[in-house]
């Protein structure tokens, strides 16, 4: 077998979607809003995106964005390590730092990169990194780039966590766990897992990606929302949820983050963000501290969503978040159902092979705080249609 014959398995999976839309080469071509996009000339009402706070189209964040455009360039043309440091980026650290109420931050260009150079940054041959097995693609290759021994826990289980941590040395150790999981929309259990790692003396690394903004008194992620922030030694994050750009940031009590800057492959060799998308997240970080309204509407949205879906029959993840997953089982049901959704107007995203198990195939739905009463009541009367005529569900309640 040659490398491109590898590769044949994605035709004989693409085949599985007929002549109807693929999800994985689905193009938007124009976003009228932070909620609702053009796809193929159709109005399509956008229920799969990660914008949490819908800040894409806030004002304040276009004119910041274009204010540094006009000021800086369109970009850096150099790494962090090189010419690629702008005052808007120690800025912006340094807002992160004083947010958080930590020593110390770090600025990267995407969040994939914020877990690779944290974790291969930290971690060497000599050390082992353990994650939770539903862990985010972009932790399992910042443990496989540092070179550590690497080992999986069972998915949100704090005694085998503990039960691995018992046979590794301490001191030597890296725990990495996401606060909301970005599949099922269910939540760590931070407080025993920070708990083991105290006990085994491993440092802890939780990434906030789906949870910041959400969770917690002020909006720091699920390790705020379960009193344990103090107990978290790195939090990642990314500016590509609810802060509406691209990029990542981690922030830390140990000097040693700041070490990073000198260190992790992915933040030394690559060119740092460019100005306009570091001065539109530095507007949207203001916004987030500042309103929370944003947050109560987005919470108000998900739970009027998960209740229609529930009262229509849909099985739907039990955990309250701003991800609702739809379970339904079947690639070719969930694949029928999502072709069927997308030609109603609806854009939701899928999960299939090998993401999951042939027979837990779902759609991954999320939504906005820029998701007006009319926006949820169409995508439910939607979902409602769709699901009747496939038969995915009976009828309505």
């Amino acid at each position: 077998m040659t490398l491109l014959d590898k590769l044949g398995h994605v035709s004989d999976r693409l085949r599985a979607f007929g002549d109807g839309a693929v999800p994985f080469d689905t193009v938007i071509d124009e976003a009228t809003g932070p909620c609702e996009v053009v796809i193929e000339g159709r109005r399509t009402l956008m229920c799969g995106s990660n914008n949490y706070f819908g800040l894409s189209f806030h004002p304040e964040v276009i004119a910041a964005a274009r204010g540094a455009l006009e000021r800086y360039g369109s970009g850096t043309t150099g790494s962090r390590a090189a010419n690629g440091t702008l005052s808007i980026h120690r800025a912006l650290e340094r807002e992160f730092a004083s947010f958080y109420g930590k020593r110390e931050a770090l600025v990267f260009t995407t969040g994939y990169q914020a877990n690779l150079g944290v974790i291969a940054g930290l971690c060497g041959p000599d050390d082992v990194v353990v994650v939770d097995v539903e862990s985010h693609a972009s932790i399992y290759d910042g443990a496989r780039l540092s070179g550590a021994q690497i080992f999986a826990f069972r998915h949100n289980s704090a005694s085998d966590l503990a039960r691995k941590l018992a046979r590794q040395p301490r001191g030597r150790c890296l725990v990495v766990v996401e606060g909301l999981y970005s599949i099922g929309g269910d939540v760590a259990p931070l407080v025993d897992i920070a708990a083991a790692c105290r006990e085994a003396g491993a440092l802890l690394a939780v990434d906030e990606a789906h949870s910041f903004g959400a969770y917690g008194a002020r909006g720091l992620g699920y390790a705020e929302a379960q009193g344990v922030l103090d107990q978290v030694d790195f939090i990642v994050g990314t500016f590509s949820k609810t802060l509406a750009g691209v990029g990542g940031f981690c922030v830390s009590d140990h000097a040693a983050l700041r070490a990073l800057h000198f260190t992790a492959r992915s933040y030394v060799f690559t060119a740092s963000g460019s100005p306009a998308n570091i001065a539109g997240v530095q507007a949207a970080l203001a916004l987030v501290r500042r309103d929370g309204s944003l947050r109560d509407r987005l919470w108000e949205n998900v739970r009027h969503v998960r209740a229609g879906l529930s009262r229509m029959g849909y099985k739907i993840g039990p955990n309250e978040s701003p991800i609702v997953p739809i379970q339904i089982g079947a690639p070719e049901r969930t694949v029928a159902l999502w072709q069927a959704l997308l030609e109603a107007g609806l854009y939701v995203n899928i999960v299939l092979p090998p993401g999951c198990r042939p027979d837990a195939c779902l759609l991954r739905t999320s939504y906005s705080a820029a998701h007006t009463p009319d926006h949820i009541e169409r995508a439910l009367a939607i979902f409602e249609a769709v699901g009747r005529d496939l038969a995915i569900i009976e009828a309505a309640a």
